[in-house]
């Protein structure tokens, strides 16, 4: 490629920074949803298409909201008063050579199956009215899948990253521990809607967690304090072996709490998320595809989570950046912290971006020239297999919230 730009970042590293915030959001928070279920219609569209056809049709399913139902969580078991409601919406091909795909019924039963797995207390059946909004696409952006090359759909740029810090790698793993069967074995109270919050202040780090609790497991307000301090307690224990060059982290949990204001004053839920009654949900406002929501660093504006893998270069970009930036950091020595950064033009192959960059910030002694040709090298190598990327995501092998 001609268009590789590398640059040297002189700049303190972020984890040596005094200030780092960092924030991810659970498999139930509304956000999640909305990103967990878009994607999982796309996947299931992917092998719809692969199995009829051999190929893959142009689709985008990544225009999703959940609107929040209502509740009436109680001490000891609440009600569903009103379901939640799943708008999806944008574009997928309905028919092909004569065949006809039924997208409706694609998406509703891969989004009920991915509730039923993953949500232990929503019934999708009672707990969601499913609102189908998928239209046919525009001609133009369909033909682009009938072209001999395929080119990018769209002109975009993307942003990726490594390694994560030590802050943003615990944040990651308080929210899959507490959303880990052995976490809810150990607390069947514990819904999966939650949110982390980390604040690192020089070598101190704080989480902030917020954690639905089931009602139906909460008999009486002295149980619900009482279990909340178990479980801070056994977070901080869980995470404390795992820090490296941070000198403490201090949890702590549901903050909103009031023990002087009865039920009002703890975070119950009838069914382990705040969608059922307190807070809608949209593609794109949750974690981002490393799986944290990290302040201190670039982020691309494009939400991944939905749209196809073969055209949509905003999705592949996305996930590239910060796969190339994992490789680089892997397989070159000397580099402390890689961003890099692909523009795409629309029409053109998603293979020969308008440009490819990256920015690192080097170790001592390390000079620009020692690293410039194994970072192209690793660059290079990553652009030329972008098609079998984009297999590896129509197969669902990269998460992408």
């Amino acid at each position: 490629m001609k268009n590789i730009l590398l640059e040297e970042l002189r700049r303190t590293p972020l984890e040596q920074q005094r200030i780092e915030l960092v924030e991810r959001k659970g498999k139930g928070h509304p956000d999640s949803i909305c990103d967990a279920v878009a994607e999982e219609v796309s996947l299931a569209l992917c092998r719809e298409y692969l199995a009829k056809f051999g190929r893959i049709l142009h689709h985008n399913t990544d225009k999703a909201m959940l609107v929040a139902g209502r509740t009436q969580p109680r001490l000891g078991g609440g009600q569903v008063v009103e379901p939640m409601r799943l708008v999806l919406g944008d574009r997928a091909v309905t028919e092909y050579e004569g065949k006809r795909i039924e997208v409706g019924e694609i998406a509703e039963r891969s989004i009920k199956k991915w509730l039923g797995e993953n949500l232990r207390f929503v019934d999708a059946e009672q707990h969601l009215v499913f609102q189908n909004e998928l239209k046919e696409g525009s001609p133009e952006l369909m033909d682009i899948f009938d072209r001999e090359v395929i080119g990018a759909n769209d002109t975009s740029a993307a942003v990726g990253y490594a390694p994560l810090t030590e802050t943003e790698r615990l944040v990651l793993a308080a929210e899959q521990w507490l959303n880990s069967p052995d976490f809810q074995r150990q607390f069947p109270e514990a819904g999966e809607d939650l949110k982390v919050m980390g604040v690192r202040r020089d070598h101190e780090l704080l989480l902030t967690v917020a954690l639905a609790f089931v009602d139906r497991f909460v008999p009486d307000p002295r149980s619900y304090f009482r279990r909340k301090e178990e479980m801070r307690l056994a977070l901080t224990e869980y995470l404390t072996p795992k820090l490296h060059a941070l000198d403490s982290v201090a949890v702590q949990l549901n903050t909103l709490d009031d023990p002087a204001r009865g039920e009002q004053g703890m975070y119950l839920t009838v069914l382990g998320t705040s969608a059922e009654g307190g807070d809608c949900g949209q593609v794109g406002r949750g974690n981002r595809v490393n799986g944290v929501m990290s302040l201190n660093r670039p982020i691309s504006t494009e939400a991944a989570a939905g749209k196809n893998p073969v055209s949509h270069v905003g999705k592949i970009y996305t996930l590239l950046t910060h796969h190339i930036a994992g490789q680089v950091v892997q397989r070159v020595q000397g580099i402390v912290e890689i961003y890099v950064w692909l523009c795409s033009q629309i029409g053109q192959p998603i293979n020969t971006p308008v440009i490819a960059a990256a920015q690192v910030i080097l170790q001592k002694g390390v000079a620009l020239p020692d690293v410039q040709r194994a970072v192209e090298a690793v660059i290079e190598e990553e652009l030329a297999e972008v098609h079998e990327f984009g297999k590896r995501l129509s197969r669902g092998e990269l998460s992408v919230w």
